[in-house]
């Protein structure tokens, strides 16, 4: 499931090389869904999804094929890029959400794996919150006491990714759709607006010095 957003971003990166397309807030927010993932594939691992060595090499060489079409799906139309990952993420919602219910008594008995409980009780949940555009920054406080906990918040996560998704196909609007929850609800901390003005007292220091080194080189050729 991380694969996608691998390739949305690299795509991304390349429309902006060309000068077709530059959104960093729509690179940032893919980054953030593949951040989630990473974590979804960290839960596996520690419950023993990657024991067995077939699964492993299966895995590597699936992926490496997935990423590459992904990146040409993306290419010729975003849009059905999005769609796709839209039918995947609402699969794996009805896959989760399936299995909490069938092994609810079983989960609720088992304790949460360390990665789980790390990442959903982070002290900063920055990046947790900021795939999750639907919604206002930490407004999401999940449970992670049970491996049953632990599968609720997965298939929710993968709600949330649906709900992007979604947003993403249009893709027209991005610009004005497609921010960050931390953008669109203006909760920057004292430290990003200083950092801000400190930035943008930088550009124009910049644009300064470049408009002054364009003088310099106009009266030379002048001289």
């Amino acid at each position: 499931a991380r694969i996608p957003y691998f390739s949305y971003v690299s795509m991304l990166h390349l429309y902006e090389s060309f000068g077709w397309w530059r959104q960093p807030e729509l690179r940032k927010i893919h980054y953030a869904e593949e951040y989630n993932e990473l974590h979804h594939l960290l839960i596996m691992e520690a419950l023993g999804g990657n024991g067995r060595w077939r699964d492993r090499f299966l895995g590597y060489h699936v992926a490496f094929a997935y990423y590459w079409a992904v990146n040409a799906l993306f290419l010729f139309s975003p849009r059905a890029a999005y769609e796709f990952m839209e039918l995947l993420e609402s699969h794996a919602v009805d896959t989760y959400g399936t299995f909490c219910k069938e092994n609810e008594a079983r989960l609720k008995q088992l304790p949460a794996p360390k990665i789980a409980v790390s990442y959903y009780k982070a002290d900063n949940p920055y990046m947790f919150d900021d795939f999750q555009v639907s919604k206002r920054p930490k407004s999401r406080q999940p449970p992670c006491d049970t491996l049953y906990d632990v599968f609720q918040n997965i298939c929710e996560d993968e709600g949330e990714h649906v709900k992007t998704m979604r947003a993403c196909k249009d893709y027209s609007k991005l610009g004005g759709m497609i921010v960050s929850p931390h953008y669109q609800s203006g909760t920057a901390t004292d430290d990003e607006e200083e950092a801000k003005i400190l930035n943008e007292k930088r550009r124009r220091a910049w644009l300064e010095w470049s408009e002054e080194v364009n003088r310099a080189s106009t009266a030379e050729e002048d001289f």
